[in-house]
């Protein structure tokens, strides 16, 4: 099986005991060591080791318990850490629609060097699969968010991909010429999965969508429509954007959609 994460650093199969976000590190520790006890690479895996918390600049949120679920798009094993104590630390069904998709359509799209933003990456599934087919990956969220993001990002594409995926802040409509200017940012994709639902942040994330897109810029928003403000949200999304329909996933409720930022 092609696999992103080398054995060693493999968290534990979905099914496993949930594991504390204080017990993590140590866990991956000793799964390092099991490895090396029979005959693996010990300066290799202390390598990769020494990597990952060089790189680790947000520490993930102190949730009672992370599971780990198994993922496989693009060819790769993909292994996430999840907690369903905060919905930025959970894949919905609008991510596993739009990791179908970038698979599906890898040749079409074209990834390899494109430069991608993702909003509300979440626990960062499109962002590793966006990676994985070669992207140069901005994955974006709320501070709390950015830890667990950033731990799975890491384990899921170092070593294994072409550009390293970078993590930033994005607080919907603030600061976002200060943190983004528009000067030394140009994304050739903007992806966001189920980034609507019922909160009160809707014209904000409308707003950042809009300010994303540069001439050239494309869109691909997926989301599970549950509500009458989803709906509501579509037909804003769609005076300023030439939207099309690319994908519907009737068992999930998915729709998938391309926006072209309209240029009066």
């Amino acid at each position: 099986m092609d696999m992103c994460l080398s054995s060693a650093q493999q968290p534990g199969r979905q099914g496993e005991e949930p594991s504390s976000p204080g017990g993590w590190l140590g866990a991956e520790k000793k799964g390092v060591l099991q490895k090396d006890s029979t005959g693996g690479p010990v300066e290799d895996s202390n390598k990769i080791e020494q990597s990952l918390h060089s790189l680790q600049k947000f520490v993930p949120t102190d949730y009672a318990s992370y599971t780990q679920e198994h993922y496989r798009f693009a060819g790769k094993e993909i292994v996430i850490q999840e907690s369903i104590e905060s919905y930025g630390a959970v894949v919905w069904p609008g991510a596993m629609a739009l990791c179908q998709y970038l698979e599906e359509h890898a040749e079409e799209l074209n990834f390899q060097d494109a430069k991608i933003l993702e909003i509300g990456a979440g626990p960062g599934l499109v962002s590793t699969v966006a990676s994985i087919l070669g992207a140069q990956v901005t994955a974006t969220d709320l501070p709390d968010v950015l830890g667990n993001l950033q731990y799975n990002l890491l384990k899921n594409t170092l070593q294994c991909t072409a550009h390293l995926p970078e993590v930033k802040e994005l607080v919907w409509g603030e600061d976002l010429e200060k943190n983004f200017p528009k000067s030394a940012f140009y994304y050739d994709y903007v992806l966001a999965s189920d980034v609507v639902y019922h909160h009160y942040f809707l014209d904000k994330l409308l707003t950042t969508m809009v300010y994303l897109s540069q001439p050239g810029t494309v869109l691909l928003w997926a989301n599970k429509f549950r509500f009458s403000t989803d709906y509501e949200f579509l037909d804003k999304f769609k005076q300023v954007f030439d939207t099309t329909l690319l994908a519907e996933y009737p068992e999930s409720s998915v729709k998938l959609f391309k926006g072209i930022l309209k240029w009066d």
